[in-house]
């Protein structure tokens, strides 16, 4: 007999099947998210996990990023990365440095309006596959470089750093008060090179910023595959977050939720597919082969 911490398990067979419904719906294009017109928050809703990890099966590679992003964010992730933010300046001004369609940094700026929120888009990188997936009532895109900034920038969002590349001495001349990193040391299998950025890029800051906050996501193989067999596999994936704050901020203590908030719609297929892996790893230990 399953422990009740399973429960959810048993609703498994009507979950999947509104789950896969809304995959085939976006691999169709069917989904509001391909609609550019539409609300963003009609585009984020229901929006599956699956096409947050796997790319659009009709994606070129060779012309296109990720269909959506990178990795999949967290609601309560982002709204600890604008707590942090929001303690670098009275109103702070924050740089989406990779905006790349939008979607991340619109997800944070609608966690605290009061911070303003800039998406700087590099021409020359490739683009999403949905390229303009953001909010134009609470974030604003720019295509250009870091060298066409010249405002003062209190916060620097740094997601997915270009891959062996060190932005950091950029960022650094815009002299931000706080860089969040968001990045991996994955080691792509072809170039040899971290998948995002590179040591030096997380790691060698100048003495005057220290480290405020930093956490781990970990992404398990196969996470989907394991829970729904006809899904793809994938690797394993961690996704590290890194705070680093000038010394002209203030102690900041840490981010703490009195109310946990409520989560982004995939986010209930990532806690069905973490529980049905966990389930596994439940009966393997019994020597129940499953």
């Amino acid at each position: 007999m399953m422990p009740d911490q399973f429960a959810k398990l048993r609703d498994m067979g009507p979950f999947t099947e509104t789950m896969f419904d809304r995959i085939f719906a976006f691999q169709e294009r069917k989904h509001p998210a391909w609609d550019a017109s539409k609300p963003f928050g009609q585009r984020i809703a229901g929006l599956p996990l699956h096409n947050l990890v796997f790319s659009n099966p009709d994606r070129d590679a060779e012309k296109f990023g990720p269909t959506i992003a990178h990795y999949y964010p967290l609601r309560e992730e982002n709204r600890a990365l604008m707590y942090y933010a929001s303690h670098a300046a009275a109103k702070p001004l924050m740089l989406d440095a990779h905006a790349r369609n939008g979607f991340l940094g619109s997800l944070l700026a609608h966690e605290n309006k009061e911070i303003k929120v800039i998406g700087l888009r590099d021409p020359e990188e490739k683009p999403n596959q949905i390229a303009d997936f953001y909010d134009p009532t609470v974030y604003e895109l720019r295509d250009g470089t870091l060298s066409d900034i010249n405002e003062p920038v209190d916060v620097i969002f740094s997601s997915w750093m270009p891959s062996g590349q060190n932005l950091t001495p950029e960022y650094l001349k815009l002299k931000p008060k706080m860089i969040i990193y968001v990045y991996t040391e994955h080691v792509n299998q072809f170039s040899k090179q971290w998948q995002t950025g590179c040591f030096e890029a997380f790691n060698d800051l100048p003495a005057n910023y220290r480290i405020v906050d930093e956490w781990t996501i970990d992404r398990p193989e196969n996470l989907m595959q394991e829970a729904w067999p006809d899904l793809s596999p994938s690797i394993a994936e961690t996704r590290i977050v890194r705070i680093y704050a000038d010394t002209s901020v203030p102690e900041i203590p840490q981010y703490a939720p009195e109310i946990m908030c409520e989560p982004y719609d995939w986010e209930s297929e990532l806690e069905m597919a973490l529980l049905a892996l966990e389930a596994k790893q439940h009966l393997r230990q019994r020597g129940i082969v499953v």
